[in-house]
């Protein structure tokens, strides 16, 4: 298991406001760093047009960003997404954060 989710269970993730799909949470728990993986998500403009962009590389870990404003606020106005790290081909150390239409796919296990 991914050391980052020694203490969840189930297809939760720790820490995401959000819950993430049963299948992507599970493949993320599992995957481990050196590893290979596909990352495709769907970029929109408006609701006119919408176009899906991939991008690969060697996982190097999982963990989340807190959004929210920089002033005194309540709690709830946080939103906590899953942020996947990565390395591409060209050395690249490379971040993505995750909503409800990503996916990630493991190409080679090392």
């Amino acid at each position: 298991m991914n050391p980052a989710f020694a203490h969840s269970s189930g297809s939760d993730l720790p820490s995401s406001t959000r819950p993430v799909r049963r299948e992507l949470a599970d493949l993320l728990k599992r995957l481990q760093p050196g590893q290979r993986i596909r990352i495709t998500q769907t970029v929109a403009i408006n609701t006119r047009r919408r176009w899906n962009t991939t991008v690969e590389g060697v996982f190097r870990g999982v963990n989340y960003l807190v959004t929210g404003l920089a002033t005194e606020r309540v709690p709830e106005d946080d939103i906590v997404v899953v942020t996947v790290h990565f390395t591409k081909d060209n050395g690249e150390l490379s971040s993505v954060t995750l909503d409800d239409n990503s996916q990630v796919e493991l190409i080679s296990a090392q």
